[in-house]
């Protein structure tokens, strides 16, 4: 009898090279983004010599920055990390699409797994639960995504 294959990504890659670009805005929370990014790279066996970190205003420029990495061949893959909290202005709702469908762009242009790690809350408190309080850490699992996108394209073009 025939069986179905199934390919799936994991969280083991060899030599592949990282890169985070995180906003300076709202800093204090996505610096929590970062670092629980970082570590769940290095748990995983990823050196520091493989992880690039690139830093940009805010939410709306992380489009830019991450085409610019992955049109630079230099990363398997790039995390992007940020934070947009909703305000009484629609400007929530332009940035945070803006961002979204860029990064969503920028992977699909180039062939690249863009992690997105950005928080769209509508508090401060949501944001902080997601940065590495009760709601775990959104860094952690940007890159646990990028880990496994790697490793399943790699196997895709295997």
């Amino acid at each position: 009898m025939n069986s179905i294959t199934c390919i799936e990504g994991d969280l083991r890659v060899d030599d592949a090279r990282f890169g985070v670009v995180a906003t300076r805005f709202n800093g204090f929370i996505v610096d929590h983004l970062a670092a629980g990014a970082l570590d769940a790279l290095r748990r995983h066996g990823v050196s520091d010599a493989l992880i690039e970190i690139v830093r940009v205003p805010g939410a709306y420029e992380l489009p830019l920055a991450a085409k610019a990495m992955a049109r630079s061949g230099s990363y398997h893959a790039v995390i992007a990390l940020g934070c947009v909290v909703r305000g009484a202005t629609p400007h929530f709702e332009f940035i945070a699409g803006e961002c979204a469908s860029g990064l969503s762009r920028v992977a699909l242009e180039f062939d690249i797994p863009i992690a997105f790690g950005v928080l769209t809350t509508d508090t401060l408190e949501q944001a902080l639960e997601r940065s590495g309080s009760k709601g775990g850490n959104k860094g952690v699992d940007a890159a646990l995504t990028a880990l496994e996108m790697v490793s399943l394209l790699h196997k895709l073009s295997a």
